[in-house]
């Protein structure tokens, strides 16, 4: 009541000492501040609750969103050396947006002349290739923000068959018009350099791995792999969705699927991972990092 009363007074006082207009004026200043004060504390709390609700759904009802530009494969390309606007709308040029691919639906085939990388959005993908008996051997999984068909460059034809894994929007980059901008912007080319090194050191670590590894540590790189790679384009990296089989896991790791799904079992009753379907969170990355022999620190 006192603090009422008080308020009142306070506003009888500003209406004696201002005039008509300028005690309008200031009754709307009020009243815009106290409308803005509102608006952001109900968006404040539907954040709150949104963060909530997000934390607390199970596995199997947490979705990524579709990554964004600033994270996509193809901004890789200049975002780093700092592009101006002129180059970024020559870049997009080259971006033809956007096709959706159906879960089996194939992107590209072997042999088939490179005509465009592919920035994967949302969904993954798997490449792989078949021997002339008919065996297939998966040679890599690709999600969100990565690049498709750069092994293609030198060829100009596509060594590998690229498949979705789920339902999967792409952006397709047309090769002949980024040959043309790389000639104008040179630190593309760079940018290219540093994005293939980073697809050969993957390649390396997998000839270690399937060389020198035992199915656990090999099993437990390949999460702590994915966790990585799903943490840099701002997904979560403790939570996330094996679209992949456990046979396409075990065909990419030199495991029978039997393998595959025991480790992943023991994994889950010594409280490693939790495993919900296709969906796994990992509970104890320090642990599967010390079965892989990965520092975290690097």
């Amino acid at each position: 009541m006192f603090a009422q009363a008080k308020r009142q007074n306070h506003r009888k006082n500003l209406s004696e000492a201002v005039n008509e207009p300028e005690r309008v004026c200031l009754e709307i200043f009020c009243r815009t501040i106290s409308l803005l004060r509102n608006r952001s504390k109900r968006r404040i709390d539907e954040m709150s609750t949104s963060a909530r609700v997000s934390s607390l759904l199970p596995l199997s009802k947490q979705h990524c969103e579709p990554v964004t530009c600033n994270n996509c494969g193809i901004y890789q390309l200049c975002l780093p050396l700092g592009l101006d606007r002129a180059d970024m709308s020559l870049l997009d040029s080259v971006v033809k947006r956007k096709e959706i691919y159906k879960r089996g639906q194939v992107l590209f085939l072997p042999g088939e002349h490179l005509d465009y990388l592919y920035a994967i959005r949302s969904g993954s993908v798997k490449t792989y290739v078949c021997t002339l008996d008919g065996r297939v051997q998966i040679t890599g999984f690709h999600i969100a923000g990565e690049l498709l068909g750069l092994s293609a460059l030198a060829s100009r034809h596509y060594s590998s068959e690229a498949s979705a894994l789920e339902t999967v929007s792409v952006c397709k980059v047309e090769i002949s018009r980024l040959d043309e901008v790389a000639m104008k912007i040179p630190s593309i080319q760079y940018q290219m350099l540093r994005i293939m090194s980073s697809q050969i050191r993957q390649d390396e670590d997998l000839m270690l791995l399937l060389g020198k590894r035992s199915a656990e540590e090999r099993l437990a790189e390949f999460l702590i792999g994915l966790s990585r790679r799903f943490a840099s384009r701002n997904y979560s990296g403790t939570q996330f969705r094996l679209s992949m089989s456990r046979l396409d896991i075990g065909n990419y790791l030199g495991l029978a699927e039997e393998t595959v799904i025991r480790i992943l079992k023991r994994f889950q009753e010594n409280g490693l991972i939790t495993t919900e379907r296709r969906h796994v969170r990992l509970n104890d990355i320090e642990r599967l990092s010390a079965i892989a022999h990965i520092d975290l620190t690097e």
